[in-house]
């Protein structure tokens, strides 16, 4: 079993935590409202300047007594929802966490917790330690490779593999596979967006049939949009 430098863990979570509130702040910002880039950049400045603070004057110190590290991939898929907005693409804002994904999530999150409860005694955490966890890592890498090649959710294939290798070369954020690819708060954020998705769905199987076609193409753009749009309509511009 090989941890991560200490020091690396500390720019790491400095950094990672910084990333994850600039996307908290500026997912409270509405979609439909353009934020300028010069605002943006300077929410990321102020965001990193904040988690930079030394010991308990950072943000950083007391998120990590209470969350530990964020997951790569939370700091990836922030970067995702960062860089959407960046863009300021036309059209909706594809979400950054997508349902198929999230549904991955929830149900890893759900084993995990089970695990650690005793209520199954799998040893599914602590496996992420084992020999087994880096061959896992490299099916993992190939599959997300693969669909990115395909432009199915290019960006966030890229945010699992950004992940995947800062866990391969420096063992972030804590030497686990799973540490690097789930966390609480990323847990929550994937029931938070199938929860929205069914109330989408529900929502749209109740209004009349002449309404239904509208509801549901309105519902699938900002969820189910493939990354693989973003590109296209980046080539337009």
């Amino acid at each position: 079993m090989a941890l991560p430098e200490l020091s690396l863990q500390f720019v790491y979570a400095r950094l990672a935590w910084a990333l994850v509130l600039a996307a908290l702040v500026i997912g409270l910002w509405p979609a439909s409202w353009r934020l300028p880039r010069r605002a943006l950049g300077a929410i990321v400045a102020a965001c990193l300047l904040l988690m930079a603070l030394p010991g308990a004057a950072s943000p950083a110190w007391h998120l990590g007594l209470a969350f530990q590290y964020p997951s790569g991939l939370l700091a990836g898929l922030c970067v995702v929802m960062l860089h959407a907005r960046w863009r300021r693409a036309p059209g909706p804002v594809p979400a950054a966490l997508p349902v198929p994904l999230a549904a991955l999530l929830a149900v890893a999150g759900v084993l995990l917790y089970l695990d650690a409860f005793g209520l199954i005694a799998g040893g599914y955490y602590y496996g992420g330690f084992g020999g087994r966890a880096a061959l896992a890592a490299v099916l993992l890498a190939g599959a997300c490779a693969v669909a990115a090649a395909r432009g199915r959710f290019s960006l966030q294939a890229g945010a699992i593999l950004g992940a995947l290798a800062l866990f391969s070369f420096a063992r972030l954020p804590s030497g686990n596979l799973w540490d690097a690819l789930i966390d609480p708060l990323l847990w929550g954020w994937a029931l938070v967006a199938l929860a929205g998705a069914a109330l989408r769905v529900l929502r749209i199987r109740l209004l009349r049939p002449a309404d239904r076609a509208a509801a549901a193409g309105e519902a699938e753009l900002p969820a189910l949009q493939p990354a693989g749009a973003e590109q296209i309509s980046s080539n337009k511009e």
